[in-house]
């Protein structure tokens, strides 16, 4: 078995006390099995403090503050955990945040997820194409099963096509789109923007994003958006990496790169609507990359949802 990431996750750490979305604000942070153990045996007063911040039950989580902060986040948004008890005491969510995990039979594969401010601007910002490294291995790997030889065949190729740099992001969504025969569901911007406001919403300024998608008029003149190709290759990179994985047939196969493809196109119309209204920058684009990873990549339901549509369009 051997581990794999991106070349960029090695450079990833949290930015804690620096980081403007924290992901102990909003967020209910179940607490394991194993973590739930060890938090009974602290004693004196932070361990009282401990026992009493967690909901009991089948599912113990920490119980959150009324303005849905984690009760140990301090008003210095520092973990109180770490600063009492290091960062080994943390529970097995915290620790993992925001990395994800895609297992086969002869590796796991990790990555960033780009609900994360920080994940988002290692992947934006990495000027070369994307590449994955083997970190360790037992040399002791399991052979890999039919469908997975496969999907992996698929997302070499997919990979080559989306790091080939002598076209634009667009051509190379519509040659993935031929060559893997993979057809996406055909609605306007303003369509797209109407489904999305009807999907369910954990922030309020996705909306935002979802009013310059809304208000994207195709007919009309962009300026040049030369700067923001190779981020958008990046995110379509990442989007192969983190969901072509869980195809389990070549229907999914199609839905899932089909998923990529389309999210692709829909972040590229709200930044290329951002443009016409001279609001698109590197800030405002990563901001719109982090609230689309939180909204739907995050969210079975807004995932399924998409999902199903494509699904329905690649039949076989």
């Amino acid at each position: 078995m051997k581990t794999v990431v991106p070349d960029i996750y090695p450079r990833f750490h949290c930015i804690a006390d620096k980081c403007q979305h924290s992901c102990c604000v909003g967020w209910e942070i179940d607490v394991d099995a194993q973590s739930y153990a060890a938090y009974q045996t602290v004693e004196g007063e932070f361990g009282a403090r401990l026992k009493n911040a967690i909901e009991p039950g089948e599912c113990p989580h920490f119980r959150l503050t009324k303005d849905e902060r984690c009760p140990f986040l301090n008003e210095q948004n520092l973990c109180d955990m770490i600063l009492n008890l290091g960062a080994d005491s943390l529970c097995q969510i915290c620790r993992d945040h925001p990395r994800f995990r895609n297992f086969w039979s002869d590796r796991v594969e990790l990555g960033l997820g780009l609900c994360c401010e920080e994940a988002v601007r290692l992947v934006l910002q990495n000027p070369k194409p994307a590449k994955l490294l083997t970190l360790e291995t037992d040399g002791a790997d399991e052979p890999l099963e039919p469908f997975e030889q496969i999907l992996l065949s698929a997302r070499e190729k997919a990979f080559s096509i989306v790091q080939d740099r002598s076209r634009t992001v667009e051509e190379r969504m519509q040659i993935l789109l031929s060559k893997f025969q993979i057809k996406l569901p055909q609605r306007t911007p303003q369509e797209w923007a109407k489904i999305l406001f009807h999907c369910e919403r954990l922030e309020p300024s996705w909306e935002e994003e979802l009013s310059y998608l809304a208000h994207y008029e195709k007919t009309a003149s962009v300026p040049k958006l030369d700067a923001f190709e190779i981020p958008l290759e990046q995110i379509l990179f990442y989007l192969i990496y983190r969901h072509l994985p869980h195809a389990q047939d070549e229907r999914e196969l199609k839905a899932y790169l089909g998923f990529a493809i389309l999210w692709c196109e829909i972040l590229s119309m709200i930044l290329k609507s951002r443009a016409q209204k001279g609001t698109a920058n590197f800030a405002t684009f990563a901001e719109t990359v982090r609230l689309f990873s939180s909204e739907i990549e995050y969210s079975e339901e807004n995932t399924e949802l998409f999902l199903n549509l494509l699904w329905e369009m690649n039949e076989i």
